[in-house]
């Protein structure tokens, strides 16, 4: 069986319980030590066979697969396989090769990120929508024909940037342009290497964002969230005054579990 795990953020002790299960009987792990924190790889067995991925190509990711047809064998990747993981070229190594495989889920860098800067990132009454993308660079042909970043700005609610540290002048331009639901007043924050020793978490502005990550010298690791739901952070109002309240515990909203109170 190869197993695609989430490692998570970073932090060791935010696996899963499946994933930690999985890792302790592995006879091989696969790792990018670039994106993956070592920190994860002490829940391995001993004498498991490591591999650092990070220097690899695909072709020598499967060859490893390949010379160990009846291992128990673990490919982490960061956060959740479910975002720019990479899994689907080998998920389709796995088939033509009749190999048996399973996905683990991990704790996204959104969910990390947004738990770091202490908010939710659907807020009743301002944002109920979150974009998980990244602008478009070296990779540019990974994007789908329609997928630009200045078409989603237009319809605002909450973007969460992947990969997009690097060119925060671009990023901005986009972000801002003509027809943009935003503007260097809205809030943003910058979320770099969550739950790693040297966790960066920026309240800051789109305006000053690009001031912000010069400053700190973050150009990699780091997911930069956008948008209205980010307000009051700095307050601690994880959206503050501006956010309504849920309707499912609203004592004036029925469902059915509940009839709706007048009291």
């Amino acid at each position: 069986m190869i197993s695609f795990v989430g490692a998570g953020p970073g932090a060791a002790d935010l696996l899963t319980l499946r994933a930690v299960d999985r890792l302790q009987h592995a006879d091989v792990v696969l790792w990018a030590g670039s994106l993956v924190s070592a920190d994860v790889l002490q829940h391995c067995a001993p004498d498991a066979e490591r591999f650092d991925t990070k220097s690899m190509t695909l072709e020598q990711v499967t060859t490893v697969f390949e010379q160990h047809p009846n291992a128990s064998i673990v490919r982490l990747h960061s956060g959740d396989p479910a975002f720019y993981s990479s899994i689907t070229e080998q998920i389709t190594w796995c088939l033509a090769h009749e190999r048996c495989f399973e996905i683990v889920p991990g704790v996204s860098s959104v969910s990390a990120a947004a738990a770091a800067a202490g908010t939710e990132l659907t807020v009743p009454g301002v944002s109920q929508s979150v974009v998980l993308t990244r602008l478009a660079r070296r990779t540019v042909a990974s994007l789908g024909a329609a997928e630009n970043v200045a078409s989603y700005a237009a319809l605002g609610g909450l973007m969460a940037f992947f990969l997009s540290a690097g060119d925060p002048a671009a990023l901005l331009a986009q972000l801002t342009g003509q027809g943009s639901a935003y503007t260097d007043e809205t809030p943003a924050v910058i979320a770099s290497r969550v739950s790693w020793p040297d966790e960066q978490i920026v309240h800051t502005t789109l305006g000053l964002m690009q001031n912000e990550l010069s400053a700190r010298n973050i150009t990699m690791s780091a997911l930069i969230l956008v948008g209205d739901a980010l307000a009051g952070l700095q307050s601690g109002g994880g959206g503050g005054d501006r956010a309504g309240r849920s309707h499912v515990y609203d004592p004036g909203f029925a469902h059915r579990y509940r009839d709706a109170s007048t009291t």
